[in-house]
Protein backbone atom coordinates (compact mmCIF):
# COMPACT_ATOMS: atom_id res chain seq x y z
CA UNK A 1 0.00 0.00 0.00
CA UNK A 2 1.43 3.52 -1.12
CA UNK A 3 0.77 6.57 1.66
CA UNK A 4 1.48 9.80 1.35
CA UNK A 5 2.08 12.08 4.74
CA UNK A 6 1.25 15.47 4.97
CA UNK A 7 2.37 17.89 7.75
CA UNK A 8 1.52 21.69 8.59
CA UNK A 9 2.88 23.62 11.48
CA UNK A 10 0.57 26.31 12.95
CA UNK A 11 1.25 28.89 15.60
CA UNK A 12 -0.06 26.43 18.58
CA UNK A 13 -0.55 22.74 16.53
CA UNK A 14 1.66 21.27 14.08
CA UNK A 15 -0.71 18.84 12.28
CA UNK A 16 0.22 15.22 10.40
CA UNK A 17 -1.82 13.01 8.45
CA UNK A 18 -1.59 10.16 6.70
CA UNK A 19 -3.57 9.62 3.29
CA UNK A 20 -3.76 6.41 0.51
CA UNK A 21 -2.53 6.58 -2.64
CA UNK A 22 -6.22 7.45 -3.29
CA UNK A 23 -6.61 10.22 -0.83
CA UNK A 24 -8.11 8.34 1.49
CA UNK A 25 -7.91 9.35 5.03
CA UNK A 26 -6.05 7.15 7.16
CA UNK A 27 -5.27 8.62 10.54
CA UNK A 28 -4.11 12.35 11.88
CA UNK A 29 -3.16 13.96 14.91
CA UNK A 30 -2.44 17.27 16.32
CA UNK A 31 1.21 17.65 18.49
CA UNK A 32 2.29 21.18 20.13
CA UNK A 33 4.69 23.57 18.12
CA UNK A 34 7.86 23.36 19.33
CA UNK A 35 9.85 26.83 19.47
CA UNK A 36 12.53 25.43 17.34
CA UNK A 37 10.01 24.06 14.91
CA UNK A 38 11.77 20.91 13.65
CA UNK A 39 10.78 18.95 16.90
CA UNK A 40 7.60 19.71 16.63
CA UNK A 41 7.56 18.12 13.47
CA UNK A 42 9.56 15.07 14.14
CA UNK A 43 6.53 14.86 17.04
CA UNK A 44 3.98 14.80 14.74
CA UNK A 45 5.63 12.56 12.43
CA UNK A 46 6.34 9.93 15.13
CA UNK A 47 2.87 10.37 16.93
CA UNK A 48 0.86 9.95 13.35
CA UNK A 49 3.12 6.83 12.54
CA UNK A 50 2.22 5.11 16.07
CA UNK A 51 -1.68 6.35 15.23
CA UNK A 52 -2.09 4.57 12.17
CA UNK A 53 0.43 1.67 12.83
CA UNK A 54 1.79 2.83 9.12
CA UNK A 55 4.77 0.84 7.69
CA UNK A 56 7.34 3.93 7.43
CA UNK A 57 8.26 1.96 4.14
CA UNK A 58 5.23 2.38 2.46
CA UNK A 59 4.90 6.56 3.28
CA UNK A 60 6.30 7.53 -0.97
CA UNK A 61 5.40 10.76 -0.32
CA UNK A 62 6.09 13.68 2.45
CA UNK A 63 4.59 17.18 1.72
CA UNK A 64 5.31 19.68 4.72
CA UNK A 65 3.94 22.69 5.20
CA UNK A 66 6.42 24.94 7.59
CA UNK A 67 7.06 28.37 9.21
CA UNK A 68 10.97 27.90 9.40
CA UNK A 69 11.64 31.11 7.03
CA UNK A 70 8.36 33.33 8.00
CA UNK A 71 9.63 32.99 11.56
CA UNK A 72 12.97 33.59 10.90
CA UNK A 73 11.83 36.96 8.95
CA UNK A 74 9.46 37.69 12.00
CA UNK A 75 11.91 37.30 14.52
CA UNK A 76 15.13 38.26 13.27
CA UNK A 77 17.42 35.54 13.54
CA UNK A 78 18.91 33.35 12.36
CA UNK A 79 18.83 35.63 8.96
CA UNK A 80 22.03 35.70 6.76
CA UNK A 81 23.68 38.71 5.87
CA UNK A 82 23.77 39.90 2.33
CA UNK A 83 24.69 42.59 -0.64
CA UNK A 84 21.93 43.51 -2.55
CA UNK A 85 22.97 44.45 -6.43
CA UNK A 86 20.73 47.31 -8.39
CA UNK A 87 21.40 47.04 -12.21
CA UNK A 88 19.42 50.06 -12.97
CA UNK A 89 22.19 53.21 -13.46
CA UNK A 90 21.78 55.97 -14.05
CA UNK A 91 18.03 55.44 -13.37
CA UNK A 92 16.57 53.88 -10.41
CA UNK A 93 18.84 56.50 -8.14
CA UNK A 94 15.85 58.29 -6.39
CA UNK A 95 14.40 55.44 -4.45
CA UNK A 96 17.64 53.63 -2.48
CA UNK A 97 17.01 49.46 -1.82
CA UNK A 98 15.39 48.66 1.89
CA UNK A 99 14.51 52.38 1.72
CA UNK A 100 11.25 51.82 4.12
CA UNK A 101 12.33 49.05 5.54
CA UNK A 102 11.80 48.70 9.72
CA UNK A 103 15.17 49.27 11.33
CA UNK A 104 16.07 46.20 12.83
CA UNK A 105 14.98 43.82 9.94
CA UNK A 106 17.75 46.01 7.73
CA UNK A 107 19.97 45.38 10.31
CA UNK A 108 19.84 41.53 10.66
CA UNK A 109 19.85 40.84 6.99
CA UNK A 110 23.27 43.62 6.66
CA UNK A 111 22.04 46.70 5.41
CA UNK A 112 24.30 46.89 2.79
CA UNK A 113 23.25 47.46 -1.16
CA UNK A 114 25.30 48.70 -4.24
CA UNK A 115 24.08 49.97 -7.68
CA UNK A 116 25.52 49.07 -11.33
CA UNK A 117 24.88 50.27 -14.86
CA UNK A 118 22.53 48.62 -16.59
CA UNK A 119 18.68 47.65 -16.94
CA UNK A 120 15.93 46.83 -19.99
CA UNK A 121 12.96 49.48 -20.98
CA UNK A 122 9.35 47.46 -20.14
CA UNK A 123 9.63 46.09 -23.65
CA UNK A 124 12.92 44.66 -23.41
CA UNK A 125 14.91 47.11 -24.94
CA UNK A 126 18.04 47.43 -23.69
CA UNK A 127 18.09 50.51 -20.99
CA UNK A 128 21.78 51.01 -20.58
CA UNK A 129 24.74 47.94 -20.93
CA UNK A 130 25.80 45.99 -17.98
CA UNK A 131 28.70 47.23 -16.06
CA UNK A 132 30.53 44.24 -15.91
CA UNK A 133 33.78 45.54 -14.65
CA UNK A 134 31.65 47.32 -11.50
CA UNK A 135 30.25 43.86 -10.90
CA UNK A 136 33.59 42.21 -10.72
CA UNK A 137 34.73 44.72 -8.05
CA UNK A 138 31.18 44.45 -6.15
CA UNK A 139 32.22 40.30 -5.80
CA UNK A 140 35.87 41.66 -4.67
CA UNK A 141 34.22 43.59 -1.88
CA UNK A 142 31.33 41.02 -1.15
CA UNK A 143 34.41 38.60 -0.49
CA UNK A 144 36.31 40.61 1.63
CA UNK A 145 33.58 41.60 3.80
CA UNK A 146 32.49 38.01 4.37
CA UNK A 147 28.95 38.80 2.96
CA UNK A 148 27.04 35.17 3.68
CA UNK A 149 24.31 36.06 0.62
CA UNK A 150 23.47 38.27 -3.05
CA UNK A 151 20.22 39.49 -4.16
CA UNK A 152 20.28 40.52 -8.01
CA UNK A 153 17.36 42.92 -9.10
CA UNK A 154 17.41 44.42 -12.76
CA UNK A 155 15.56 47.01 -14.11
CA UNK A 156 12.33 44.97 -15.62
CA UNK A 157 13.85 42.01 -15.64
CA UNK A 158 10.89 39.64 -15.48
CA UNK A 159 10.22 41.02 -19.21
CA UNK A 160 13.96 40.41 -20.16
CA UNK A 161 16.39 38.75 -17.57
CA UNK A 162 19.38 38.18 -19.47
CA UNK A 163 21.36 40.97 -17.28
CA UNK A 164 20.37 39.27 -14.15
CA UNK A 165 21.94 36.44 -15.55
CA UNK A 166 24.76 37.97 -16.68
CA UNK A 167 25.51 39.92 -13.36
CA UNK A 168 25.20 36.38 -11.40
CA UNK A 169 27.76 34.48 -14.00
CA UNK A 170 30.13 37.88 -13.27
CA UNK A 171 30.21 37.89 -9.24
CA UNK A 172 30.25 33.78 -9.05
CA UNK A 173 33.28 34.20 -11.45
CA UNK A 174 34.51 36.10 -8.38
CA UNK A 175 33.13 34.86 -5.05
CA UNK A 176 32.52 31.10 -5.97
CA UNK A 177 30.02 28.87 -6.06
CA UNK A 178 29.40 28.91 -1.86
CA UNK A 179 27.60 31.97 -1.86
CA UNK A 180 23.35 31.71 -2.74
CA UNK A 181 22.99 34.06 -5.48
CA UNK A 182 19.01 35.11 -5.48
CA UNK A 183 17.49 37.09 -8.60
CA UNK A 184 14.58 38.81 -8.61
CA UNK A 185 13.48 37.41 -12.06
CA UNK A 186 12.43 34.21 -10.32
CA UNK A 187 10.61 35.46 -7.51
CA UNK A 188 8.90 38.26 -8.27
CA UNK A 189 7.16 40.78 -10.90
CA UNK A 190 6.98 43.94 -12.32
CA UNK A 191 7.56 46.59 -9.41
CA UNK A 192 11.13 47.20 -8.83
CA UNK A 193 11.83 48.16 -5.30
CA UNK A 194 8.96 44.75 -4.35
CA UNK A 195 10.64 42.42 -6.28
CA UNK A 196 14.13 43.86 -5.17
CA UNK A 197 12.78 42.89 -1.25
CA UNK A 198 11.41 39.53 -2.67
CA UNK A 199 14.52 39.00 -3.33
CA UNK A 200 16.58 40.37 -0.51
CA UNK A 201 14.22 38.50 1.81
CA UNK A 202 14.95 35.31 -0.71
CA UNK A 203 18.64 35.58 -0.40
CA UNK A 204 18.79 35.91 3.81
CA UNK A 205 16.32 32.91 4.19
CA UNK A 206 18.24 30.62 2.21
CA UNK A 207 20.64 29.18 4.71
CA UNK A 208 17.71 28.98 6.89
CA UNK A 209 15.50 26.66 4.21
CA UNK A 210 18.78 24.51 3.76
CA UNK A 211 19.14 23.71 7.30
CA UNK A 212 15.06 22.74 7.90
CA UNK A 213 15.25 20.31 4.60
CA UNK A 214 18.38 18.54 6.22
CA UNK A 215 16.99 18.28 9.47
CA UNK A 216 13.70 17.01 8.03
CA UNK A 217 15.31 14.75 5.70
CA UNK A 218 17.35 13.30 8.42
CA UNK A 219 14.51 12.89 10.45
CA UNK A 220 12.84 11.09 7.88
CA UNK A 221 15.67 8.72 6.82
CA UNK A 222 15.83 7.96 10.90
CA UNK A 223 12.46 6.35 10.82
CA UNK A 224 13.50 4.28 7.89
CA UNK A 225 11.03 6.68 5.60
CA UNK A 226 12.36 6.43 1.92
CA UNK A 227 9.87 9.31 0.50
CA UNK A 228 10.40 11.99 -1.77
CA UNK A 229 9.87 15.50 0.04
CA UNK A 230 8.19 18.32 -0.85
CA UNK A 231 7.25 21.74 0.59
CA UNK A 232 4.25 23.64 0.41
CA UNK A 233 4.32 27.21 -1.25
CA UNK A 234 1.84 30.01 -1.08
CA UNK A 235 -0.25 29.40 -4.23
CA UNK A 236 -1.52 26.44 -2.51
CA UNK A 237 1.07 24.05 -4.57
CA UNK A 238 4.26 22.38 -4.01
CA UNK A 239 7.60 22.41 -4.77
CA UNK A 240 10.86 19.79 -4.42
CA UNK A 241 13.54 19.99 -2.02
CA UNK A 242 15.59 21.91 -4.22
CA UNK A 243 13.56 24.49 -5.22
CA UNK A 244 12.52 24.92 -1.68
CA UNK A 245 16.32 25.37 -1.13
CA UNK A 246 16.82 27.91 -3.79
CA UNK A 247 12.97 30.06 -3.20
CA UNK A 248 12.65 29.56 0.29
CA UNK A 249 10.19 32.63 0.62
CA UNK A 250 7.78 31.16 -1.27
CA UNK A 251 6.95 28.94 1.70
CA UNK A 252 6.09 31.88 4.20
CA UNK A 253 2.10 31.68 3.81
CA UNK A 254 1.74 27.78 2.92
CA UNK A 255 -0.07 27.18 6.10
CA UNK A 256 -3.42 29.00 4.97
CA UNK A 257 -3.53 27.78 1.39
CA UNK A 258 -2.62 24.30 2.42
CA UNK A 259 -6.06 25.26 4.95
CA UNK A 260 -7.74 26.31 1.75
CA UNK A 261 -6.51 23.86 -0.72
CA UNK A 262 -7.77 21.04 2.32
CA UNK A 263 -11.18 22.64 3.00
CA UNK A 264 -12.17 22.03 -0.73
CA UNK A 265 -10.86 18.79 -0.77
CA UNK A 266 -12.78 17.72 2.30
CA UNK A 267 -15.98 19.42 1.16
CA UNK A 268 -15.50 18.62 -2.83
CA UNK A 269 -16.04 22.68 -3.64
CA UNK A 270 -14.22 24.50 -6.14
CA UNK A 271 -15.14 28.00 -5.19
CA UNK A 272 -16.31 28.60 -1.50
CA UNK A 273 -14.88 31.03 1.22
CA UNK A 274 -12.65 29.35 3.67
CA UNK A 275 -12.22 30.38 7.25
CA UNK A 276 -9.26 28.36 8.82
CA UNK A 277 -9.60 29.42 12.52
CA UNK A 278 -5.69 28.56 14.29
CA UNK A 279 -3.98 29.28 17.60
CA UNK A 280 -3.51 32.76 17.02
CA UNK A 281 -5.40 34.19 14.49
CA UNK A 282 -8.95 33.83 12.17
CA UNK A 283 -8.01 33.54 8.26
CA UNK A 284 -10.18 34.00 5.59
CA UNK A 285 -9.59 33.15 1.82
CA UNK A 286 -11.42 32.16 -1.22
CA UNK A 287 -11.02 29.15 -3.17
CA UNK A 288 -11.35 29.97 -7.13
CA UNK A 289 -11.20 27.05 -9.65
CA UNK A 290 -9.77 24.58 -6.31
CA UNK A 291 -6.74 27.00 -6.00
CA UNK A 292 -6.50 29.81 -3.25
CA UNK A 293 -6.87 33.61 -4.77
CA UNK A 294 -3.87 34.98 -5.10
CA UNK A 295 -3.60 38.62 -4.12
CA UNK A 296 -3.18 41.44 -6.77
CA UNK A 297 -1.99 43.52 -4.95
CA UNK A 298 2.01 44.08 -2.59
CA UNK A 299 1.79 41.69 0.51
CA UNK A 300 3.81 43.08 3.61
CA UNK A 301 6.21 40.68 4.83
CA UNK A 302 7.61 41.08 8.20
CA UNK A 303 7.09 44.81 7.62
CA UNK A 304 8.24 44.98 4.13
CA UNK A 305 6.33 45.25 0.73
CA UNK A 306 6.49 42.54 -1.61
CA UNK A 307 5.11 41.18 -4.86
CA UNK A 308 5.48 37.83 -5.66
CA UNK A 309 2.75 35.03 -5.68
CA UNK A 310 0.87 35.64 -2.36
CA UNK A 311 -2.26 34.27 -1.25
CA UNK A 312 -5.74 36.95 -0.78
CA UNK A 313 -5.99 36.64 2.93
CA UNK A 314 -7.54 38.79 5.32
CA UNK A 315 -6.45 37.75 9.14
CA UNK A 316 -7.72 38.70 12.41
CA UNK A 317 -6.17 37.86 16.10
CA UNK A 318 -9.29 35.49 16.69
CA UNK A 319 -7.85 32.25 17.44
CA UNK A 320 -8.04 29.45 20.07
CA UNK A 321 -5.10 31.40 21.89
CA UNK A 322 -5.96 34.63 21.98
CA UNK A 323 -6.09 36.83 24.88
CA UNK A 324 -9.20 38.18 25.85
CA UNK A 325 -9.46 41.23 28.14
CA UNK A 326 -11.73 44.02 29.16
CA UNK A 327 -10.62 47.03 28.04
CA UNK A 328 -12.20 50.44 29.27
CA UNK A 329 -15.50 48.30 29.36
CA UNK A 330 -15.10 46.75 26.55
CA UNK A 331 -14.12 42.87 25.66
CA UNK A 332 -11.32 42.55 23.27
CA UNK A 333 -9.87 39.39 21.39
CA UNK A 334 -6.21 39.62 20.86
CA UNK A 335 -4.10 40.36 19.17
CA UNK A 336 -2.13 38.82 20.78
CA UNK A 337 -2.31 34.73 21.61
CA UNK A 338 -0.47 32.70 23.65
CA UNK A 339 0.10 30.01 21.20
CA UNK A 340 1.58 26.84 22.04
CA UNK A 341 1.50 27.83 25.40
CA UNK A 342 -2.04 27.38 25.90
CA UNK A 343 -1.45 24.34 27.41
CA UNK A 344 0.31 26.08 30.05
CA UNK A 345 -1.32 29.60 30.79
CA UNK A 346 -4.48 29.20 29.51
CA UNK A 347 -7.25 29.19 32.52
CA UNK A 348 -8.92 25.70 31.72
CA UNK A 349 -5.24 24.13 32.01
CA UNK A 350 -4.75 26.29 35.32
CA UNK A 351 -3.09 29.36 34.23
CA UNK A 352 -4.03 33.05 35.11
CA UNK A 353 -4.57 34.10 31.28
CA UNK A 354 -8.55 34.08 29.84
CA UNK A 355 -7.87 32.76 26.32
CA UNK A 356 -10.60 32.76 23.57
CA UNK A 357 -10.78 28.81 23.83
CA UNK A 358 -11.67 29.37 27.94
CA UNK A 359 -14.56 31.19 27.23
CA UNK A 360 -15.99 28.49 24.33
CA UNK A 361 -15.54 26.16 27.50
CA UNK A 362 -17.08 28.25 30.00
CA UNK A 363 -20.20 28.91 27.56
CA UNK A 364 -20.04 25.62 27.34
CA UNK A 365 -20.23 25.14 23.53
CA UNK A 366 -17.02 24.21 23.35
CA UNK A 367 -15.28 20.36 24.62
CA UNK A 368 -11.69 19.51 24.80
CA UNK A 369 -11.01 15.57 25.03
CA UNK A 370 -8.22 13.44 25.29
CA UNK A 371 -6.23 15.89 27.50
CA UNK A 372 -6.11 15.59 31.15
CA UNK A 373 -4.93 18.81 32.08
CA UNK A 374 -8.20 20.26 31.33
CA UNK A 375 -10.50 21.09 33.48
CA UNK A 376 -13.69 23.12 32.86
CA UNK A 377 -14.93 23.92 35.61
CA UNK A 378 -11.73 26.32 36.12
CA UNK A 379 -13.25 28.55 33.81
CA UNK A 380 -16.35 28.65 35.71
CA UNK A 381 -15.37 31.84 37.76
CA UNK A 382 -15.52 33.80 34.58
CA UNK A 383 -18.56 36.41 35.02
CA UNK A 384 -21.65 35.66 32.97
CA UNK A 385 -21.65 38.99 31.21
CA UNK A 386 -17.99 39.18 30.38
CA UNK A 387 -18.28 35.30 28.91
CA UNK A 388 -21.51 36.25 26.65
CA UNK A 389 -19.71 39.20 25.15
CA UNK A 390 -16.72 37.94 24.49
CA UNK A 391 -18.62 34.73 22.38
CA UNK A 392 -20.26 37.70 20.75
CA UNK A 393 -16.90 39.51 19.43
CA UNK A 394 -15.62 36.15 18.75
CA UNK A 395 -18.96 35.93 16.30
CA UNK A 396 -18.25 39.24 15.10
CA UNK A 397 -14.76 39.07 14.23
CA UNK A 398 -15.63 35.71 11.55
CA UNK A 399 -18.55 37.45 10.12
CA UNK A 400 -16.10 40.29 9.66
CA UNK A 401 -13.46 38.69 7.75
CA UNK A 402 -16.12 37.08 5.69
CA UNK A 403 -17.26 40.10 4.65
CA UNK A 404 -13.42 41.39 4.28
CA UNK A 405 -12.33 38.53 1.94
CA UNK A 406 -15.56 38.64 -0.67
CA UNK A 407 -15.70 40.89 -3.27
CA UNK A 408 -19.60 41.36 -4.01
CA UNK A 409 -22.55 41.31 -1.80
CA UNK A 410 -23.42 38.04 -2.72
CA UNK A 411 -24.16 34.82 -0.08
CA UNK A 412 -21.05 32.13 -0.48
CA UNK A 413 -20.82 28.81 1.07
CA UNK A 414 -18.20 29.13 3.48
CA UNK A 415 -16.00 26.25 5.07
CA UNK A 416 -14.72 26.46 8.54
CA UNK A 417 -11.87 24.56 9.06
CA UNK A 418 -9.05 24.65 11.76
CA UNK A 419 -8.13 23.47 15.49
CA UNK A 420 -9.37 26.83 16.64
CA UNK A 421 -12.96 26.06 15.26
CA UNK A 422 -14.37 25.05 18.63
CA UNK A 423 -14.25 28.94 19.49
CA UNK A 424 -17.06 29.50 17.11
CA UNK A 425 -20.34 28.17 18.45
CA UNK A 426 -22.31 25.64 16.68
CA UNK A 427 -25.50 27.54 16.93
CA UNK A 428 -24.13 30.14 14.58
CA UNK A 429 -23.40 28.73 11.75
CA UNK A 430 -27.01 29.48 10.29
CA UNK A 431 -26.58 32.61 10.71
CA UNK A 432 -23.72 33.74 10.14
CA UNK A 433 -23.60 36.99 7.58
CA UNK A 434 -22.88 36.89 4.05
CA UNK A 435 -22.82 33.03 3.85
CA UNK A 436 -25.37 31.16 2.09
CA UNK A 437 -24.67 28.18 4.23
CA UNK A 438 -22.36 27.11 6.53
CA UNK A 439 -20.52 23.49 6.19
CA UNK A 440 -17.78 21.93 9.03
CA UNK A 441 -16.65 18.54 7.37
CA UNK A 442 -15.55 15.71 8.98
CA UNK A 443 -11.21 16.25 9.64
CA UNK A 444 -11.85 19.48 9.48
CA UNK A 445 -9.06 20.01 12.26
CA UNK A 446 -6.62 18.76 10.12
CA UNK A 447 -7.35 20.68 6.97
CA UNK A 448 -4.20 22.38 7.01
CA UNK A 449 -2.16 18.95 6.82
CA UNK A 450 -4.57 17.52 4.39
CA UNK A 451 -4.23 20.15 1.94
CA UNK A 452 -0.36 19.26 1.77
CA UNK A 453 -0.73 16.30 1.25
CA UNK A 454 -3.07 16.29 -1.75
CA UNK A 455 -1.27 19.24 -3.53
CA UNK A 456 -0.18 19.35 -7.22
CA UNK A 457 3.13 21.22 -8.88
CA UNK A 458 2.47 24.40 -10.04
CA UNK A 459 4.78 27.48 -12.02
CA UNK A 460 3.80 30.62 -12.47
CA UNK A 461 5.01 33.57 -14.47
CA UNK A 462 4.02 37.03 -15.05
CA UNK A 463 5.50 39.92 -17.26
CA UNK A 464 4.83 42.05 -19.80
CA UNK A 465 5.25 40.59 -23.73
CA UNK A 466 5.88 43.30 -26.50
CA UNK A 467 3.27 42.55 -29.36
CA UNK A 468 5.59 45.05 -31.63
CA UNK A 469 7.25 41.77 -33.60
CA UNK A 470 4.91 39.13 -32.70
CA UNK A 471 1.58 37.95 -32.52
CA UNK A 472 -0.76 37.97 -29.44
CA UNK A 473 -1.02 33.82 -29.78
CA UNK A 474 2.66 34.09 -29.85
CA UNK A 475 2.85 35.75 -26.75
CA UNK A 476 0.49 33.44 -24.51
CA UNK A 477 2.03 30.18 -26.64
CA UNK A 478 5.48 31.60 -25.11
CA UNK A 479 3.75 32.43 -21.78
CA UNK A 480 2.12 29.12 -21.32
CA UNK A 481 5.58 27.04 -22.36
CA UNK A 482 7.25 29.16 -19.52
CA UNK A 483 4.61 28.08 -16.96
CA UNK A 484 4.65 24.94 -17.71
CA UNK A 485 8.57 24.87 -17.32
CA UNK A 486 8.79 26.30 -13.59
CA UNK A 487 6.07 23.48 -13.16
CA UNK A 488 8.44 20.89 -14.50
CA UNK A 489 11.06 22.53 -12.75
CA UNK A 490 9.69 22.24 -8.72
CA UNK A 491 8.51 18.56 -9.35
CA UNK A 492 5.61 18.43 -11.67
CA UNK A 493 4.88 15.36 -13.72
CA UNK A 494 5.78 16.64 -17.38
CA UNK A 495 3.47 14.54 -19.37
CA UNK A 496 0.88 15.69 -17.25
CA UNK A 497 0.98 19.48 -16.57
CA UNK A 498 -2.04 21.58 -17.63
CA UNK A 499 -2.74 25.58 -17.98
CA UNK A 500 -5.09 25.86 -15.08
CA UNK A 501 -5.23 29.94 -14.62
CA UNK A 502 -4.40 33.17 -17.29
CA UNK A 503 -4.69 36.27 -16.81
CA UNK A 504 -4.38 39.33 -19.69
CA UNK A 505 -4.49 42.76 -20.02
CA UNK A 506 -3.78 45.24 -22.97
CA UNK A 507 -1.36 48.03 -21.69
CA UNK A 508 -2.87 50.86 -23.72
CA UNK A 509 -1.03 53.60 -22.17
CA UNK A 510 2.38 52.30 -23.44
CA UNK A 511 3.82 53.40 -26.86
CA UNK A 512 4.19 50.47 -28.70
CA UNK A 513 1.46 47.71 -28.52
CA UNK A 514 2.05 45.75 -25.60
CA UNK A 515 0.41 43.33 -22.77
CA UNK A 516 0.87 42.13 -19.32
CA UNK A 517 0.53 37.91 -19.15
CA UNK A 518 -0.13 35.39 -16.38
CA UNK A 519 -0.23 31.91 -16.61
CA UNK A 520 0.01 29.48 -13.75
CA UNK A 521 -0.03 25.60 -14.80
CA UNK A 522 -0.03 22.97 -12.59
CA UNK A 523 0.49 19.23 -12.37
CA UNK A 524 0.74 16.04 -10.05
CA UNK A 525 3.81 14.82 -8.64
CA UNK A 526 6.21 13.15 -10.79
Amino acid sequence: MTLKLGIDVGSTHTDAVILSARNEFVGAVKTPTTPDVTTGVVNGLDAVLQKTGADPSEVKLAAIGTTHCINAIVERRRLAKGAAVRISLPAGVGVEPMIDWPEDLKRAVGGTYFTVEGGYEYDGREFNRLDTSRLREIGRTIVEKKFDAISITGQFSPVRNDQEVAAAETLRGVVGDEIPISLSHEIGIIGLVERENAAILNSATVEVAKAAARALEEALERRAIRAKLFFSQNDGTLMSVEYAKRYPVLTILSGPTNSIRGAGFLTGLNETVVVDIGGTTTLAGILVKGFPRQSSSAVEVGGVRTNFRMPDLVSMGNGGGSVVRKVDGRVTIGPDSVGYSIVTQGIAWGGSTVTATDVALADGYAEISGDPRVDVSRTKKLEKEFVKSAVSKIVENVEKSIDMIKTSRESMPVVLVGGGGIILPGSHYDKLKGSARVIRPPNFQFANAIGAAISQVSGEIDRVFSLEHQSRDEAMKQAKQMASDKAIQAGADPERVQIVDIDEVFLAYLPSNAARIRVKAAGPLK
